[in-house]
């Protein structure tokens, strides 16, 4: 399996250009072998999700997180989002309290955000594969090449994209985004173990004007539609 094979056709023709080939085979078959001997979370139906959801000309927003939730039924493909029915974990709920304050959405019941991806939000993490209850043990395999690539494919385009970065892990790829037409947005992490730095940053509000004063469509920030 190479994993640029699963990929929408719209991003793979985009990534395959900016990423080493031996480098991606290395990823491919320690992908491959985890799914085939460990329990790996997402689903592999579910690894590409945000790509299918969030296609780069509809690509608006972009949110990112470290790596996927490491908890049975959890992770699906979106970065802090979680299907319905399973328990918001405490970062996405932060989140949710963050975006009442700000544009005024009541807190959903339910922690799945595929009502932001099909929008344009694409939420990415910079792993996109984790083993069962080992949270970071894909880290460094390979997977930060492929997704700072994603993020340099995005920094081409000329339509603006606003990049919201949490957490130090995610501030570092403001290195990656150059192109002035763009904007960055950096808050702390909304993790409850950050006191500071994530509460009270109106990432929402932000966004849209950034996004409205480009002459782009804002964000329906309520998940539910």
């Amino acid at each position: 399996m190479i994993l640029t094979d699963l990929l929408p056709a719209p991003w793979r023709a985009e990534l395959t250009p900016l990423l080493d080939g031996d480098r991606l085979r290395a990823l491919s078959a320690f992908v491959t072998a985890e799914y085939a001997e460990h329990t790996v979370y997402p689903p592999i139906d579910d690894l590409f999700a945000a790509y299918r959801l969030c296609p780069p000309d509809r690509t608006r927003v972009l949110i990112l997180g470290q790596d996927p939730y490491h908890g049975p039924g959890q992770a699906h493909g979106l970065s802090f989002s979680v299907n319905d029915g399973v328990r918001i974990p405490p970062s996405l709920r932060n989140v949710f309290r963050e975006l009442a304050e700000d544009v005024g959405v009541a807190p959903p019941t339910s922690g799945d955000l595929r009502g932001w991806a099909k929008q344009g939000v694409l939420l990415l993490n910079a792993v996109l594969t984790v083993r069962a209850r080992t949270a970071a043990s894909h880290a460094g395999k390979g997977w930060e090449a492929f997704t700072d690539a994603t993020i340099r494919a995005l920094n081409a385009r000329e339509d603006r994209v606003v990049f919201l970065l949490w957490g130090g892990y995610a501030r570092k790829k403001a290195a990656l985004i150059t192109n002035p037409a763009h904007v960055v947005l950096q808050a702390g992490h909304p993790s409850p173990l950050n006191r500071e730095g994530f509460r009270g940053a109106r990432p929402f509000s932000a966004a849209n004007k950034a996004l409205a004063d480009a002459g782009r469509p804002v964000i329906n920030w309520d998940p539910r539609g």
